[in-house]
């Protein structure tokens, strides 16, 4: 097949799966009110095959975007509310002893769900955090000798209060690499919370929520993405980013290569959500702070809280064209 005649497929895909984009878009955003960017971000972190991370006070709908995100794609939903007594099998599960057969019998844990919350992951301890990652990164669970694979798609929601509230372990930089995405939700602008002090709690819109999408046509997405083209020139302008941040005192230390290409494929994703073949620069840079922020710190930041500023002044520092 040629070059043109598999732009033309993708553009005809890309038309075919925009009205179901958009569909599930509008779904969530019935129930999440005044949130529509941070509803495409985590859309484009699904379909980009990665995991995200929320980072917000408590009471700020983390838990609501989760359940309403898994009600309109029709996926199976677990949550883990992680806490200090939390053990790695109260997560991936155990090997039980069936006393009829004589045999051990494996009881999954809430890990075995397509869409996962792990709810509050700060406020457990590194040991616990460590069993949920990895299973992240391998997608699979190996316990007594046994590898037992989890559902597809297999997407994690991991929300954490600010690192200053009490009786939390911070994340380390290697498992804070292993999300995709990492935003937040913020506070309701006036308009939105006048809206939602006169409808109430919108927690009871789910009970009549459909599921808008299958779960073939999901992952159907998601392998589009990955045929969502990009120039040289805008792999130029991406390797220019990711240098910048290797080179420049500022940075403590500078990007990996997960993180190029994690920052490649979350443009490709918004590209696609966009309704686009092809990414722009504005993709990259739209999703460049959600991706970035959380795997940058600034060389006198001891902190780790200084990704935000390092992540516009890689925007504002680096020309598109060279």
């Amino acid at each position: 097949m040629t070059q043109e005649s598999t732009a033309s497929k993708l553009s005809q895909i890309n038309t075919h799966q925009a009205d179901t984009i958009n569909t599930v878009i509008d779904g969530v955003a019935s129930v999440l009110l005044g949130k529509d960017k941070q509803i495409r971000l985590a859309l484009a972190c699904l379909f980009a095959n990665g995991h995200l991370l929320i980072e917000d006070l408590p009471g700020m709908g983390k838990t609501l975007l989760s359940h309403t995100l898994a009600q309109v794609l029709g996926l199976d939903f677990n949550r883990i509310q992680f806490t200090s007594d939390l053990l790695p099998s109260d997560v991936v599960g155990v090997s039980i002893f069936d006393k009829n057969t004589s045999t051990f019998r494996f009881m999954p844990g809430p890990v075995f769900s397509q869409v996962l919350l792990a709810d509050e992951i700060n406020r457990a301890t590194p040991k616990s955090q460590s069993a949920l990652l990895e299973v992240m990164e391998e997608q699979t669970v190996t316990v007594d000798g046994e590898t037992h694979h989890l559902p597809k798609p297999f997407f994690v929601i991991a929300t954490q209060n600010p690192a200053t509230q009490t009786g939390t372990y911070p994340l380390p930089e290697s498992q804070m690499d292993r999300f995709l995405m990492r935003i937040e939700l913020g506070y309701p602008d006036k308009e939105t919370e006048r809206r939602l002090l006169v409808e109430g709690d919108q927690r009871k819109k789910l009970e009549t929520l459909q599921a808008v999408i299958s779960t073939e046509k999901l992952i159907s997405i998601q392998d589009t993405v990955e045929k969502v083209k990009v120039t040289d020139t805008l792999l130029d302008y991406l390797q220019r980013l990711v240098e910048y941040t290797r080179n420049e005192n500022e940075f403590a230390f500078g990007l990996s290569p997960r993180g190029s290409l994690s920052l490649l494929r979350a443009a490709k994703a918004w590209a696609l959500i966009h309704n686009r073949n092809h990414v722009i620069p504005e993709d990259i840079q739209q999703v460049l702070p959600s991706v970035v922020e959380h795997r940058l710190r600034g060389s006198s930041d001891f902190t780790g809280h200084g990704g935000i500023s390092l992540a516009q002044k890689l925007l504002t520092g680096v020309d598109v064209l060279a």
